[in-house]
Order: structure tokens, then sequence, then C-alpha cells
């Protein structure tokens, strides 16, 4: 099940939601938001969830060994990691690692057919922090599972996140409140997350989707472009959309998450951008990963290091394919280089300025570009379409021009302008009140209308 689908918006939804209003005590609504995740990650995954369930326990049981036994903890802890990372291994990176030995060694291995947990890299992810934080001492063990799988297979967060730290929302799953503030900013926000997804993502998307299944030698540097800024608006609004969604429906239930986008698009530079970009998964890697390796702590030549151990990790976490490997190291360069040369990103005038814009918002593009490719040979194949198809080639032209009806043109235009931060320009009063409730409502129905006519809605996450 996914957010941006009827049955979730009709039926799940307001269920869940009046079930927790009206059930007494925090135990029973923990119980019923327990049952309702559970069975919100069966309606897709009827066996999966088995696993996300066993996962859950076995974190559980170290964090209690951990707490319990002080002497043995890095030996736990160890053994933790190597359980978690090796599920995800398992299910995510086993078909990858034998195509390479057998494309490396021409060897023969079987290449095993294992379907893709939904979501297996968000709770896999959200339970390590867990155990490791019960091991740096941040937080204590919860004695009681139901919590504990309650916090990392909670439906708003599960299948694309935000990352949540235990932490952050221990307080909120022993005690919260619903109030009327709160469940009508999280009604805005999930509302302009799914407007975001359906009417902006979908739209774009359909298009990005359109050139990249056609043959690379059969574009010109029109359809390229054209190609690239599609999945890079489709691929913000879809993931920013689906975590405003997850964030509103969190307030709605009196949980408070952490935000996971920031206007990336405006950033004057490649290491901005990762500040603004995807915050929960930059804030694991920074605090479980980069601050362990040292950090910034021991010289610029480690440091240089460990935030292209962080990028290749990035890039290896993203999906088992060489391009999402390649991904993570191509940022991790420009990181490196930007590190190397603070001239790049420190800030100057407006000309300067300017310049660092166009420069991110470029290597974003091309890095995308490869992000979308099934291969390595498509993505170096459609950039070099995008700076040297020139010629004067009818049918690519006309497939082109085909993608640029009036409500493409007039949703990239509003993509672009979404992309940066002109609601703070709004002054807030009874007026705006009025304007975004009037608003919210209507761009609801149109999402409705939109997603029972049945048309294009992928789900873009069963890649991570």
């Amino acid at each position: 099940m996914v957010f941006s689908s009827m049955v979730f918006l009709c039926i799940f939804l307001p269920v869940v939601f009046l079930l927790h209003l009206l059930l007494p005590g925090i135990r029973a609504k923990n119980g019923m938001l327990l049952l309702a995740s559970l069975a919100f990650y069966a309606y897709g995954e009827p066996v999966y969830v088995i696993l996300m369930i066993a996962s859950a326990f076995v974190n559980y049981l170290s964090a209690l060994l951990i707490e319990k036994n002080p002497a043995g903890k890095k030996a736990v802890m160890a053994v933790n990691v190597i359980l978690n990372l090796g599920v995800l291994v398992l299910f995510k990176y086993t078909g990858f690692l034998a195509e390479s030995v057998n494309t490396i060694f021409g060897t023969a291995i079987p290449v095993p057919s294992i379907r893709l947990p939904i979501g297996i890299s968000f709770f896999t992810f959200q339970a390590m922090s867990y155990v490791i934080d019960v091991y740096r001492g941040v937080t204590g063990a919860q004695k009681n599972f139901g919590k504990v799988l309650l916090y990392i297979s909670f439906f708003p967060q599960l299948i694309a996140g935000p990352i949540v730290k235990y932490h952050d929302i221990a307080q909120e799953i022993e005690n919260r409140t619903q109030t009327v503030d709160g469940v009508t900013d999280g009604i805005r926000r999930f509302v302009v997350g799914l407007s975001k997804k359906v009417l902006i993502s979908n739209t774009v998307g359909l298009v990005a989707d359109t050139l990249f299944a056609a043959d690379v030698s059969g574009l010109n540097a029109a359809a390229a472009w054209i190609g690239a800024v599609s999945y890079m608006l489709q691929i913000y609004f879809d993931f920013s959309g689906y975590s405003d969604m997850a964030i509103g429906l969190g307030e709605m239930f009196g949980f408070h998450f952490k935000e996971n986008f920031n206007y990336p698009y405006i950033s004057g530079s490649i290491r901005e951008f990762w500040r603004r970009w995807h915050m929960s998964l930059s804030g694991w890697f920074q605090e479980y990963l980069y601050i362990p390796l040292g950090g910034s702590r021991k010289g610029k030549i480690r440091t240089v290091i460990n935030k292209f151990i962080v990028f290749l990790c990035t890039g290896i976490w993203h999906g088992a394919n060489v391009t999402f490997l390649f991904w993570g190291l191509y940022h991790g360069c420009f990181l490196m280089l930007e590190e190397i040369v603070p001239a790049i990103r420190e800030q100057g005038g407006k000309v300067k300025s300017f310049f660092q814009h166009v420069y991110t918002l470029l290597v974003v593009l091309i890095g995308f570009v490869f992000f979308r490719a099934d291969s390595m040979h498509q993505g170096a194949a459609w950039i070099k379409t995008m700076f040297t198809g020139f010629g004067s080639n009818t049918a690519a032209m006309s497939l082109a021009l085909e993608q640029l009806t009036p409500l493409y043109l007039v949703t990239a235009a509003v993509g672009i302008v979404a992309c940066c931060p002109v609601k703070m320009l709004v002054k807030k009063g009874r007026a705006y009140e009025a304007v975004t409730a009037a608003g919210s409502l209507a761009l609801l129905l149109l999402c409705m209308l939109s997603l029972a006519s049945g048309t294009y809605n992928p789900f873009i996450y069963f890649r991570f």
C-alpha cells in the first residue's frame, strides 16, 4: 500500500485516524497503530512482513543484551551490525554481486532472483540506529518489544522515510497528544506532499520515463535535456512529496518527524546540496559512519577520505546497480574537490553566486542521469547526446516536441517555482489560513480525481 492510492486515502487512513482519536489511553492507541502498520506493510508484502518483524525482534534483543551485559557489548554490537547488513546484502545485493563476479572473472555463478522487500533499506537503518544509540548510552533499551516494533514499522515513514532515530520519538511513543492545530497542520502538509507526488512528479515523470525508454541513439540534445530535467523534477517532488506526507501523517497522530528536504535545488555547492537533500540519510551517515571514522578531526586528507567512504556507501545504499555506485562516487569526487579547493563553495558576489548555482545544478543533473539510467552505457551516451546531439534529426525533434504538451509545460513551470522557497515571502494571517484551507481541499480533490482515473502513478522506491 502506498499513500498515493485510493485504498489508503479513502479507507485505511480515515479508519486508522478515527480509531486513534477515539481509543482511550496511549497503550490502546499504540497497539492499534502497530496492528495498522503491520497491515499496511502486509498489504503489499504479505510474506516479507515476517522479515520486518524478525528484524525488529533481533534488534530488540540486541539492545537488551547490550544494556544488561556492558562487558560484552562490543561483541553484541558487532554481531548485530553483521546480521543487519547481512539481510541487506542477501535481499538487495546478492544478484548484483553474482553478476559482477561473473563479469569480472568470467564465471557462471547462478544469479538468484530475489524480490526486494519494500523499504528494507529504511527500516534496517532505523533498527541499527536504535541499537547503536543504546550501545552509546544515548538512550536506554526499550523493555517492551511492541514499542520497538512500532518505532520500526510505523506506517507513515516505513517504506520511504524519512529515517527516524529512536531517541527523537521515544518520548512520543510513551506519551503524546493529538491537538486540533497539529491535526490541521498535518492534513495540510500531507495534501502538499500528495500534490507534489500526484500532480507534479507523476506528470513530469511520465515524460522522463517515455524518453529514457527510447533508444538513446535516436535522441537529440533537446530530447535528452527534456528527459534529464524531467527526471530531476520527478525524483525531487516524488521523494520530498513522500517525506511531506510522512511528516504530515506523523503530526496527525501526535508525532513530530524532522525535515528531510530543504529546497536542495537552490544550493550553491554540492556540499550545501547534501545539507538540504535527504537530510535524514545524510544525518544517519554523518552520525553513525562519518564521525566514527574520525570526521574532520584527523586532518584534511583523512577528512576527504572519510567523505569519500560515506558517499560510496550512500551510492550502495540506494540500489544494487553500478549506476548507483557511480552516482555516490561522483558526488564524493565533487565534495572532495570542494574540500581541496574551498574557493568553489565560498560565498562571493551576485555573479559568483549565480555561477555557483549553475555549477551545482549541472553537477546534480548529470548525476541524476546516471542515477536514472539502466546502465553506465546508457548514462554516458545520454550525457554525450545532451552536449553534442545538435544534428538535424527530424524523428528525434518530433519526439522531443511531443513531450512539450500544455499540461507538461505548466506543471514543469510550477515545479521549478516550487523548488524555491517562495512561500516564505507570503505573509501569514487569517486570509492566508482561509486560502490555504481552500487550496488544500481543491488540491486533494484534484489528486483523488487523478488517482481515480487510473493514470500513471509509479512507486520509485521499489529500487531502494
